[in-house]
């Protein structure tokens, strides 16, 4: 496929790119000022509480729903026209209102019973703090789904910027509210704080939803009660949904058994784990994110009109850009995570040993980053060629896979890290299944030049380590005794460097991403002069 048939995969990744990038920053900020007001001790039973419905939003909101209805939403455009299309928009939410609702009820009542699955570790009050939180916390799954709908039907009409932006203003709502609440509730910050910040995610969570409504409006929705599901289109939402709901977030389903296990290891284990993934999420957002919410309804199109070599030329393309944008990304994270970790974590009641422990975990994390995004990209594909059961076969057995390790792991003395690492490993082994699968489907996959790339970026980020290994020895050489400017300063100069050193040695290399990149700005700096 000639890389003109995508259109505007370029402009609209660099959309979805930056508007996720906003996110990630803003929700980094958002665990920054959670973990200096409250340590990384008192902070786990609110990050162990909203595990439960944040894998529900996954499960049910931003991986499968979304996934299904934007490949059953963008078919039916593409066969029906738009009438129709919002016939099944309004169905799928009414359906979406009253289900959701439902589950939001029944896990305010048995959020005692959800956290003594997910936190078997907590005891007594512990358990009883974090099964009370997550009960306040519930409700986020309902407007968090209604949400995840809303941006499949923008990004369907190919309005990327305020769906991506929509997680953003979760991450301020959470931050002002829940931190002004929690304030108010307990000015030292302590355990019943939490509160705060609980009540501080619903806000959010409303937000998330509310700031989408002036774009559907722009294309013409207008949301209505529809209780007709027995529409063909509801149907094959459904069908797709059911296997989704496995495949779409077996990271997530990890991510929660890793906090099950971390809670029987040392007190503040599962913050280290959940600031480690929360660094990693960065790049995987940026890039993996991005580009598989822009190829996803592209992919659905070519596949509703049977384009078999449109549809493997994108995703071919999608899956080279990922790697190349993300495996030096896990070389640097892996280089650096000591200083990267201390330079937005070490404050308030956060110490030296919090950083070892998370930058522990965070080595291990990087080793899976590459196949975390190219599971988003790769994964939604078999949805668009109808082949859903796939990836919910190899979702199961990455999950049995993962508990086995993780099991393991922490028999061996390993303790958080072995979570990190068991989760890394499972990634490499989801992607290369997914990948297998998918180049049996459509016979081939453009395999040889993606293998040809794939040693031009190791050769690039040898490069990019060499540096970072040279700059640990000449620039944060001194790290205990710098003060935090000089500290952000020499780890600045040290990314920035690497990050040169890569791009120098990928062009020197004739890598095509990167010269794409090269010529993309260029366009960009001659249109302003």
């Amino acid at each position: 496929m000639a890389d003109s048939k995508l259109p505007r995969t370029g402009k609209a990744t660099a959309i979805v790119g930056l508007a996720v990038m906003c996110s990630r920053v803003l929700g980094l900020v958002r665990e920054v000022l959670f973990n200096t007001l409250f340590g990384t001790k008192t902070l786990q039973y609110f990050l162990t509480a909203f595990r439960v419905p944040n894998l529900l939003r996954d499960l049910f909101a931003e991986g499968a729903l979304s996934t299904a209805f934007i490949t059953v939403f963008s078919k039916k455009i593409t066969t029906e026209g738009e009438p129709a299309a919002w016939k099944l928009a309004n169905r799928i939410g009414t359906l979406t209102l009253v289900v959701m609702g439902f589950i939001t009820v029944l896990g305010m009542i048995f959020s005692k019973q959800l956290v003594g699955l997910v936190a078997g570790g907590f005891t007594g009050d512990d358990a009883i703090l974090t099964a009370q939180l997550t009960s306040v916390m519930f409700p986020f799954i309902l407007m968090v789904s209604l949400a995840a709908q809303v941006m499949g039907m923008l990004n369907s009409k190919n309005v990327f910027g305020w769906p991506a932006m929509a997680s953003s203003f979760f991450n301020i709502g959470s931050i002002i509210g829940g931190l002004a609440l929690a304030w108010w509730m307990d000015s030292g910050f302590g355990r019943h704080a939490l509160f705060g910040l609980a009540y501080g995610t619903l806000i959010g969570g409303f937000l998330q939803l509310a700031i989408q409504f002036p774009s559907l409006r722009r294309i013409g929705y207008h949301p209505r009660l529809d209780f007709n599901w027995r529409d063909s289109g509801v149907a094959d939402v459904l069908r797709n949904m059911a296997p989704a709901v496995i495949a779409a977030s077996a990271v997530q389903v990890n991510v929660m058994v890793n906090t099950s296990f971390a809670t029987h290891c040392e007190a503040g284990s599962v913050t280290w784990l959940n600031n480690a993934f929360r660094l990693m999420q960065l790049p995987l957002g940026m890039f993996g994110v991005a580009i598989g919410t822009v190829i996803l309804p592209f992919l659905s199109r070519s596949a509703a009109l049977g384009n078999r070599v449109d549809f493997r030329g994108a995703l071919a393309r999608g899956i080279r850009l990922v790697f190349f944008l993300t495996l030096p990304a896990s070389v640097g994270l892996w280089m650096l995570a000591d200083p990267i970790l201390s330079v937005i974590y070490e404050h308030g009641k956060v110490g030296a040993h919090d950083i070892e422990q998370s930058a522990a975990a965070l080595r291990f994390y990087a080793t899976g980053l590459a196949a975390y995004a190219g599971m988003k990209v790769l994964a939604p594909a078999f949805y668009a060629i109808g082949r859903r059961k796939t990836p919910m076969v190899i979702s199961f057995f990455s999950i049995a896979l993962n508990y086995g390790l993780n099991s393991l792991f922490i028999r061996w003395g390993y303790g958080h890290t072995g979570l990190a690492l068991s989760t890394g490993f499972v990634a490499l082994t989801n992607f290369s299944l997914l990948y297998w699968c998918m180049r049996k489907e459509i016979a081939r996959l453009e395999t040889k030049r993606l293998l040809v790339v794939l040693v031009k970026i190791f050769l690039a980020s040898d490069v990019l380590a060499l540096v970072c290994w040279g700059s640990k020895w000449l620039l944060l050489s001194q790290w205990p005794d710098m003060n935090f400017a000089f500290r952000t300063t020499a780890l600045l100069l040290t990314i920035a460097l690497s990050l040169g050193a890569f791009c120098l040695a990928a062009s020197l290399l004739k890598l095509r991403e990167m010269n794409d990149m090269i010529d993309a700005v260029k366009r960009k700096l001659g249109r302003r002069v």
